[in-house]
Parts: structure tokens; C-alpha cells; sequence
């Protein structure tokens, strides 16, 4: 009977022991529940990251983070844990779109019409500009609008004014 006990007792102990060896420490769980959690909005309404929900009593953040930790402390990966939240809640979980299929598209776009309004802006400026050289030149004057003769004349009374 007393080698029972010692054998229960032994394998007891080398559960334990290799239990401790091979969880992941608390501190490191933590941090990877705080690093997944900020990919996600809380689902309450308040329109805020999962974890810095600031809502008093909020049972939904409670909830999701009390979730997300356990799928952390079970070993899943991030795409089973990501998987599991848009299952249950949608793609409107994610904090920012996934950059693929139809979401890039909602990445692409604000560049994309930011370089179109530019060339468009530069592309007016530049007609209005041959624009005013075109009337310019066909009153005859240079750059300013001023005709060469009416310049000289003014010219010539500005000397015979300032002459002393």
C-alpha cells in the first residue's frame, strides 16, 4: 500500500513540476491578451478598442477579454482567436479592415483620390495659365498686359518729370 501512495505521490509532483515547466508565464499571457485584445472593438456601442473600453460597468469588454484570455491560455493562435471573434460578432469586431479583398479597396482609395484631385488641381492651374499667356499675347503687350508703345511712352514721361 505505501508504494501506491509514493507512486501517486511522485506522479503528482511530476505533473505539477511539468505543468509550471510548460504554461506560459502570466506575465507573457497578459501581454499577448493586451496585443490581440488592441485589434478589436469592444461590441458595447462605445465604439472603442476592446482593451481600453472605458465604459463604467461594461459586461461586454468583461466578457470578450475574459474570452480572449482563456482561448490565450488554451495555446490558440491569433487566427483561430480572430476566427472566432468574427463568428460572433462580425466583421465589424476587427479595429482597422483587414488589408485584403474588398477591405484593400477602402486602403487604396483616399490615396488614390488624393493623387487624382492633385493632378486635377495642377491640371486647371496650368490651363488658366496658358490661358492668360494667349490673351496676353493677343493684345500685344508682354507678361503684364501693358503694350510695348503704351511702356515706352510712359517712359519717356517718367525721365522728362524726374529730370532736374
Amino acid at each position: 500500500m505505501t508504494r501506491i501512495r509514493r507512486l501517486t505521490a511522485l506522479l503528482f509532483c511530476a505533473a505539477n513540476v511539468s505543468a509550471l515547466a510548460f504554461s506560459v508565464p502570466v506575465s507573457a499571457q497578459v501581454d499577448r491578451v493586451r496585443q490581440i485584445g488592441g485589434k478589436f472593438m469592444c461590441m458595447c456601442g462605445c465604439n472603442q478598442v476592446l482593451t481600453q473600453c472605458n465604459q463604467v460597468g461594461c459586461t461586454t469588454s468583461t466578457t470578450m477579454l475574459k474570452g480572449l484570455d482563456e482561448s490565450v491560455a488554451r495555446g490558440d493562435s491569433e487566427d483561430v482567436i480572430t476566427q472566432g471573434l468574427v463568428q460572433e460578432f462580425g466583421t465589424k469586431v476587427y479595429a482597422e479592415p483587414p488589408k485584403s479583398g474588398l477591405s484593400l479597396v477602402a486602403w487604396v482609395l483616399p490615396g488614390v483620390y488624393l493623387l487624382g484631385g492633385t493632378l486635377l488641381v495642377v491640371f486647371i492651374i496650368s490651363r488658366w495659365r496658358s490661358r492668360v499667356h494667349l490673351e496676353t499675347a493677343a493684345v500685344g503687350g508682354g507678361p503684364s498686359g501693358i503694350s510695348t508703345e503704351a511702356l515706352e511712352r510712359a517712359r519717356r514721361r517718367v525721365a522728362r518729370e524726374t529730370e532736374d
